[in-house]
């Protein structure tokens, strides 16, 4: 039976159904998830995720938001402009081994295919940082293309490696994917010639 009112004093109630949110949108997406389910996880009442998230479109917002400093890994990729398409792909991969990073973004992106809410804040978070920041960097013409392809050539490595996980894809060293996967990366960064 799940406890009712407040946890124990010293606990963490707010990040307990951050936690909780996380990984069960990260397991079954937005639709499948229920507040229930989420709290029955946290060990708390479905009315203590309400009273710290209101809806659950309030609480996908919450468990998505991702501490990492997009900015930071553009600058450091565009450093060496010949090398700009393997180590973005190389810090990219670097954050997404992290779990909590993982689960966050997993979740976000397994909503975003069934709610239209979800797939707002993905597309928004993924142009208010990662695409803003790297197409600054591109001094290219269809910069903003650019940064555009580069962004759904990674989102789709990542739907491949940790939602449908595909293999060999899925067991692929980071090592190995930043080597196949650069030189793709770098075309669409810094190559005068690209049509488009």
């Amino acid at each position: 039976m799940t406890p009712r009112g407040r946890r124990p004093v010293g606990s963490d109630t707010r990040a307990a159904i951050l936690a909780s949110a996380r990984d069960l949108f990260a397991e079954v997406g937005y639709e499948r998830a229920s507040i229930r389910g989420i709290a029955r996880r946290a060990g708390v009442d479905a009315a203590l995720v309400h009273h710290y998230f209101g809806t659950k479109d309030e609480l996908l917002a919450a468990a998505v938001d991702v501490p990492v400093d997009i900015g930071a890994v553009a600058e450091a990729a565009f450093e060496d402009r010949a090398r700009a398409g393997e180590v973005l792909i190389r810090s990219v991969l670097a954050i997404w081994e992290v779990p909590e990073f993982r689960s966050r973004f997993l979740g976000l992106v397994r909503a975003a295919v069934t709610h239209p809410g979800a797939a707002s804040m993905l597309r928004e978070a993924i142009v208010r940082g990662p695409l803003r920041d790297v197409t600054r960097r591109i001094d290219l013409p269809a910069a903003q293309l650019r940064a555009e392809l580069a962004a759904t050539h990674i989102i789709g490595l990542m739907m491949g490696r940790h939602v449908l996980q595909i293999e060999p894809l899925a067991s692929a060293t980071p090592d190995e994917l930043a080597r196949a996967i650069g030189p793709a990366l770098q075309r669409y960064l810094t190559e005068p010639d690209l049509v488009v």
